[in-house]
């Protein structure tokens, strides 16, 4: 039986397994599994890369997963790629790969490390049908994946959770979930309609935008705070600024644009904290 739904043979068949790797949302759960490293002040390049593949495998397994249930269960998207056989083999090959890493991390670094990596699996494969149709769980679903990359990025590395990775966690897991809500508000009308409940259809466009741009002042405000008790190296209130700045123009725009803005913003924010911790690495974070 073909893979593919268009075309035939390999060549085919691998362009419908490559279409799955969208960068746009593949790139920051990986950086932030290094970003991870790199709040621990050293990398051992095998188990942050080994982690990295993880992370990797677990998101194409959510991109995977949600193409089949929208095309070939739901019939929401108008085509898809792969065959139910296609989408099929693509999950659990990516399954296979994020097992084995998990395996790896079991041994290299401790069981922890690997306990710590397992739900970025679980949010990912359960996020269609499960996860989605619940406003909460919709909405965090990609944020929760993002802070549990940077805390298994730490682990892996310093082989404990301190206080600062776990702000840094929240920290993205709030300002994510803010975008999100953003995100989710561009599909309100069709969603609705199928009674599919983000946070948009659940209280209505006005409150979510009030929710969402809340939850981002909050992550903000939370990174200045940190800064200045330097907790966090005070160069990372650098990122709250420049997010600030993109939020502001986003404020303004539609949906689509918004989330195109703060998403491409989330990028500058997560790189402006790369460059502050990697230039001015935190004492004491707890390492052995």
């Amino acid at each position: 039986m073909a893979l593919a739904r268009t075309g035939s043979g390999p060549r085919a068949t691998a362009r419908a397994f490559w279409s799955q790797v969208h960068p746009v949302f593949m790139t920051p759960p990986v950086a932030a599994a290094l970003f991870g490293g790199i709040l621990a002040g050293r990398i051992d390049p095998l188990p942050a890369a080994i982690h990295a593949v993880a992370i990797f495998a677990a998101v194409y397994t959510a991109h995977v997963k949600d193409g089949y249930v929208d095309f070939h269960v739901r019939g929401e998207d108008d085509d898809h790629p792969l065959t139910e056989r296609g989408c099929r083999v693509g999950l659990a090959l990516s399954t296979t790969v994020f097992a084995v890493c998990c395996v790896l991390l079991g041994l290299l670094v401790d069981p922890i490390a690997a306990a710590l990596t397992l739900p970025t699996w679980l949010i990912a494969y359960y996020h269609a049908p499960q996860l989605d149709t619940n406003p909460l769980t919709a909405t965090t679903g990609y944020p929760l994946g993002i802070a549990l990359a940077i805390l298994g990025g730490f682990y892996v590395q310093a082989g404990a959770v301190t206080a600062v990775a776990l702000g840094f966690a929240l920290i993205f897991l709030v300002l994510l979930s803010g975008i999100k809500v953003i995100d989710d508000a561009q599909d309100y009308d069709y969603d609705r309609s199928i009674e599919k409940r983000t946070v948009a259809v659940a209280v209505g466009p006005d409150r979510a935008y009030a929710l969402a741009y809340g939850l981002m002042v909050t992550a903000l405000l939370a990174v200045l705070a940190f800064a200045v008790a330097r907790v966090f190296p005070p160069t990372t209130a650098l990122a709250a600024l420049a997010f600030g700045a993109v939020a502001l123009v986003a404020r303004r725009a539609e949906p689509t644009i918004a989330t195109m803005l703060l998403v491409r913003g989330s990028y500058v924010f997560l790189a402006v904290l790369v460059t502050a911790v990697w230039f001015e690495p935190l004492a004491g974070v707890g390492l052995p």
